[in-house]
């Protein structure tokens, strides 16, 4: 018998895209987490108006550099605790 390994001599398997939200921390009391509020707009079934929907994301924050009302940019990853599933790419825009 032959001791090759299948995975080997094959390419590495290519990651999915990761999804990317843009937001505003409306809380960073938290260590190392930010909570960030991302609005989404979506279109009614049945009389098409265009409604605005939040929902808050909690995310990692390794060095704290996110404050209130700064907008950021947030990338899905690996659960980091119970309630956390994004971390803080960048901030975009310091708050006034």
């Amino acid at each position: 018998m032959s001791s090759s390994i299948d995975g080997a001599n094959s390419a590495p398997v290519e990651r999915a895209d990761r999804k990317v939200r843009e937001g505003l921390v409306v809380s960073d009391k938290m260590e190392k987490t930010i909570v960030v509020e991302v609005e989404d707009r979506v279109k009614h079934a049945l009389y098409g108006k265009v409604l605005r929907r939040t929902s808050k994301l909690k995310a990692h924050d390794e060095q704290n550099t996110a404050g209130i009302g700064d907008r950021v940019l947030i990338m899905e990853t690996r659960p980091t605790s119970a309630t956390k599933r994004w971390r803080l790419v960048s901030v975009v825009e310091k708050a006034k």
